[in-house]
C-alpha cells in the first residue's frame, strides 16, 4: 500500500495520530502514562497506553466494572493478578482482563516505550448486552460451533 504525500490533506476521520500508526507519536521522555483514545461507543472505548518504565503505584491494584482486553504491541511489561504470579508480556502478548479482577502493572521497560491497545468493554449489567460466546452455553468449548 503506498503512502500519502507529506501534506496531503487526510480523509474526514477522527484520528488521534495523523498517520493511524499505534507506534508514531510519542514524545521520548514520559513523567506518567500516555493514554490516548482511539475510537468511543456505547459500550466500547479503545485506546493507546503508552508506558516508559512505568508502574502501579504500592499497593494499588486496578479493579474496574467493565472486561478489558489488552495486547501489548511493542515493549516489554510484567502484569499481576491478586493472589497470582506476575506474569510477562511482550510483543503479540494479549488477554483478557474480567470485570473486578484486581490486577496492577508491575513493570514497563524503561529503555523503550510499551505500547498497548486496550478495548474496555462496560459491562453487559450496564448495556444490556451479552456475550455470544456465553450467552449460549452450547458455544462454550464445543469445537463444533
Amino acid at each position: 500500500m503506498p503512502s500519502k504525500p507529506v501534506g496531503e490533506p487526510t480523509a474526514p476521520l477522527s484520528r488521534v495520530h495523523p498517520d493511524g500508526n499505534l507506534l508514531a507519536e510519542f514524545p521520548v521522555q514520559l513523567e506518567q502514562e500516555l493514554c490516548a483514545p482511539l475510537l468511543a461507543r456505547p459500550g466500547l472505548r479503545i485506546e493507546r497506553i503508552v508506558s516508559l518504565g512505568h508502574a502501579s503505584p504500592d499497593g494499588f491494584w486496578y479493579d474496574q466494572a467493565g472486561e478489558e482486553w489488552v495486547l501489548l504491541v511493542a515493549g516489554a511489561a510484567r502484569l499481576r493478578f491478586e493472589g497470582a504470579p506476575a506474569m510477562e508480556l511482550g510483543p503479540g502478548d494479549h488477554l483478557l482482563i474480567p470485570s473486578h479482577a484486581r490486577h496492577r502493572v508491575e513493570w514497563t521497560d524503561p529503555g523503550q516505550p510499551t505500547v498497548w491497545l486496550a478495548l474496555h468493554l462496560d459491562s453487559p449489567a450496564r448495556t444490556g448486552a451479552t456475550d455470544a460466546s456465553t450467552a449460549d452455553p452450547r458455544n462454550v468449548d464445543d469445537p463444533t460451533r
